[in-house]
């Protein structure tokens, strides 16, 4: 990353959890498992990509 770019976090910056904070930077959108993603994925006619950790 250059350093004129600041990162801008996703929704997981609000959890608590240790594992989705370690993501909240990433460049995907993800949503945490919830209401929430399952409605924006039925409106919009996609699959729920669900990650259930590696660490």
């Amino acid at each position: 990353m250059t350093a004129n770019k600041k990162q801008i976090p996703n929704r997981l910056i609000s959890e608590k959890s240790p594992y989705l904070l370690q993501h909240a930077f990433n460049p995907v959108q993800w949503y945490p498992w919830g209401q929430e993603a399952f409605e924006k994925a039925k409106r919009e006619d996609k699959p729920v990509f669900l990650s259930v950790g590696y660490s």
